[in-house]
């Protein structure tokens, strides 16, 4: 196979130098608006560089969308044209108005766009979606999901990260729906810049909780920060009628205990969302090449971003209105 990957950031380089290593690929072409840094990630992972329109005229068998947030819709469109698979970082689009014409613009040209929300492909919390649906847990009473980055955005990236439901919670909206195969109707979102004045320089929060109520009235907490000084902390909880699980909870899991008995600190905790996740990464990344091939469906099509897209609005929209939003307010013309 033959695979672009358009981006030089973090997850371009690290999709770029994983493609390169896998048997399956033949060759990896990285593009970017800047030949040069497009050149020297390409030749770190043993492949070629270029500007993104010179990559596009290559002969292709698929495309990854890891270039800056703004730049996803008009690639997905150039990509669509080719009619190849495209995977695509989250978000596609920062408006749900944007993120529908480039669902559009894909089904129209017949080509498979999966986006990436890599939480599914995690051993954890695919084992707890699988405790969850086959009836081990019971009757499900609540679900607790904690997202902490370990350090903060810097102040550059504020502005354009969309805010703390679109950048951060956004993972968390699709996993609550993933994992109770459940839709979210009704919002309560609250939030504050306890620490950080960065966030609040740019109208956003460092800190964050939300209640989801699901159908049939499943209660959801949400809490997220963007500073955790132990480490990276992304965890599930689930609660049920006969069992309770957790995800994310191990030896590496930056969560000090102050009973007598209980676990020791972390002496490697997690550092980031590639050393987090690494696993769910490198089976998303083997997923998608089995899309290529033919030899699997898509295992998160690009609506699945809508949907998750869609919670952070109507979160964002109660948290200026300070009260509960019905999903059903929000519609996919919203900003």
């Amino acid at each position: 196979m033959r695979i672009a990957v358009l981006g030089t950031g973090r997850m371009g380089a690290y999709r770029a130098e994983w493609l390169a290593r896998h048997s399956s690929v033949e060759r990896v072409l990285v593009g970017s608006r800047d030949a040069g840094r497009a050149e020297a990630v390409a030749a770190a992972a043993g492949g070629d560089g270029g500007l993104v329109e010179d990559v596009l005229g290559e002969r292709l068998d698929a495309v990854v969308v890891s270039s800056s947030t703004g730049d996803h819709a008009a690639q997905i469109a150039a990509v669509a044209e080719l009619r190849v698979p495209i995977l695509c970082e989250k978000p596609i689009a920062m408006t749900l108005a944007d993120t529908r014409r480039a669902l559009d613009v894909a089904a129209r040209a017949g080509a498979t766009l999966q986006v990436s929300f890599q939480r599914r492909f995690d051993p954890g919390f695919a084992e707890a979606r699988r405790l969850a649906a086959d009836g081990s847990l019971g009757t499900l009473y609540c679900l607790h999901l904690t997202s902490h980055d370990h350090e903060p955005s810097p102040e550059r990236y504020v502005p354009t990260s969309g805010g703390i439901f679109r950048d951060l919670l956004v993972h968390d909206f699709d996993v609550a729906r993933w994992l109770t195969g459940s839709e979210v109707e009704r919002v309560y979102a609250t939030g504050a810049a306890r620490k950080w004045e960065r966030f609040a320089r740019h109208g956003d929060v460092d800190t964050a909780a939300v209640v989801l109520t699901m159908e049939e009235g499943l209660p959801v907490l949400v809490s997220g920060t963007r500073h955790d000084p132990s480490g990276y902390d992304f965890r599930a909880e689930l609660f049920g009628s006969d069992d309770s699980i957790a995800v994310g909870l191990d030896e590496r899991t930056p969560l000090r205990s102050v009973e007598r008995t209980g676990p020791e600190p972390a002496s490697d905790p997690y550092r980031g969302f590639l050393d987090r996740f690494a696993g769910a990464f490198d089976a998303e990344l083997r997923a998608f090449l089995e899309l290529v091939e033919g030899r699997r469906a898509n295992p998160c099509p690009g609506e699945e971003a809508l949907a998750a897209l869609r919670v952070a609005v109507a979160c964002d929209r109660s948290l200026a209105e300070r009260r509960p939003v019905d999903l059903a307010e929000v519609a996919d013309d919203a900003d």
